[in-house]
């Protein structure tokens, strides 16, 4: 691959005369929406690939691509441009407790647990092979396309939205322009997927009973707040292979320290919190980070010989895959007639680690898998996104609520120097660490209480 290739542009193709009708039109060209564009052209649809930014383009993130990534990215044909791209290997992580005690886990296998990489480069390699896909299989990409209204057949005849979905009816397809606002355009297709992340349209349009913009106080412990900045030559995190690490520190609980190693003596470093959580501290989420990285013994003497890359500073915010203590579909309703929603715009964001890219994968493969071109040709029927809804959440509701109940867990400074203190010295804390990694089942053993107090009594 050519050198700094995610600085290049990358071809999208003629533009398709307004009025075009698809098969799937994906709002959102990240990687949920490269991968739902990528898996529905392999299978044949003709994809129209929408996205309000144009390439190259950065988007804030912690820029672990986990294991749960890996067959999605070899499935699309990305995995070699990735690792022929600048990376670190993930072996593991490291969990620090507020007392200062650290711990190492690794997969039990022995295998690689994923890769780190600036979304300026896995973001370029996942949008330019879906947009090779997609023009492929004879559908078109539009770069700088700012969604201005999701369109609905609000015909007498329509279907029935279903319950809290207001007068809403069936999703026909989207309009919008690419920057003159006097030359609108609009385009139709029997599905459309929302993968717009925490701002998506689709999803603003559709889930009005969840999604509505508002923040009220209640939802604030379902959203992260996140800061990352990139520095070089962070004393123990210059290789290119490791652990990525996790640190829980005195002074700015609740909420975690990251240090990500992305490769050539670089690291993503940033911090995580709930909104509700930020609203207890004085400082916002820069200060609270260089508190930690100046006046904190252990990591001001890590960062004494680091340098802060100019303009990296980013702040942003994500919607938690926690359940919601009310409603059957959880976390939030992520179809309607019409459409689906993936990655972020569904909340699949992981509430304990704040790694979203797996399950926006996993979600697009999901979604693409319930459309059926020849069934659904009038249409996406309201059951199907049902459907999807159910095995969404069957595969992810799980982990997401055994990540939720370690989030709250971590909250408590004093099981976390308890836990960690421990699991340096115990063999079955360490197991089950380990395990963890790979296995539902070892992470629903760490939140169990019988567990946990048994730990702590033995």
């Amino acid at each position: 691959m050519a050198d700094r290739f995610w600085e290049q542009s990358i071809e999208g193709g003629p533009q398709p005369a307004s009025g075009s009708r698809f098969d799937i039109i994906v709002v959102g060209g990240g990687p949920g929406g490269a991968a739902a564009a990528g898996y529905a052209a392999l299978a044949g649809h003709r994809v129209l690939l929408l996205d309000k930014a144009i390439w190259p383009r950065d988007k804030t993130c912690g820029d672990a691509v986990g294991g749960k990534s890996l067959s999605h990215v070899e499935e699309l044909g990305v995995l070699e441009r990735l690792e022929a791209s600048p990376h670190f290997n993930i072996t593991g992580v490291l969990f620090s407790s507020p007392r200062g005690d650290e711990i190492r886990v690794s997969r039990p296998d022995g295998q690689l647990s994923g890769y780190v990489l600036p979304r300026l480069q896995f973001d370029h390699i996942m949008f330019q092979r879906a947009s090779e896909l997609v023009l492929q299989a004879g559908g078109a990409v539009v770069q700088g396309f700012s969604v201005r209204e999701v369109l609905f057949d609000n015909s007498a005849n329509g279907p029935d939205p279903g319950p809290g979905m207001g007068n809403l009816r069936r999703v026909i397809g989207i309009a919008g322009d690419t920057g003159d606002r006097a030359r609108p355009l609009s385009f139709s297709a029997s599905l459309t997927i929302g993968a717009g992340g925490v701002h998506c349209p689709v999803a603003t349009a559709v889930v009005q009973e969840t999604y509505d913009g508002r923040m009220v106080d209640r939802q604030k412990l379902h959203y992260s707040a996140a800061f990352r900045q990139y520095w070089r030559n962070v004393t123990g995190a210059t290789a290119d292979s490791g652990p990525v690490e996790f640190h829980y520190i005195e002074g700015v609980l609740p909420g975690y320290f990251w240090i990500f190693p992305v490769g050539n003596g670089v690291c993503n470093v940033g911090f995580g919190i709930t909104l509700r959580d930020l609203e207890l501290h004085e400082r916002k989420l820069r200060g609270l980070q260089e508190y930690i990285i100046n006046e904190v013994p252990r990591f001001r003497d890590r960062f004494a010989q680091a340098e802060l890359i100019a303009g990296s500073s980013r702040g942003w915010q994500l919607p938690l895959g926690s359940p919601r203590p009310s409603g059957k579909l959880q976390p939030r309703r992520a179809f309607a007639a019409g459409a689906m929603l993936i990655g972020d715009a569904a909340s699949l964001v992981d509430p304990f680690t704040g790694e979203g890219i797996g399950n926006a994968l996993l979600s697009a493969k999901l979604a693409v898998g319930h459309f059926d071109r020849e069934a659904h040709a009038r249409g996406f029927p309201l059951e199907a996104g049902a459907r999807y809804q159910r095995v969404l959440w069957g595969k992810l509701g799980y982990e997401l609520r055994n990540s939720y109940k370690l989030q709250r867990l971590t909250r408590r400074r004093w099981l976390l120097n308890w836990f960690i203190g421990k699991a340096r010295r115990k063999a079955e804390l360490q197991r089950a660490l380990t395990e963890s990694m790979i296995s539902r089942e070892a992470q629903a053993t760490l939140t169990s209480p019988f567990f946990l107090l048994r730990q702590l009594l033995f």
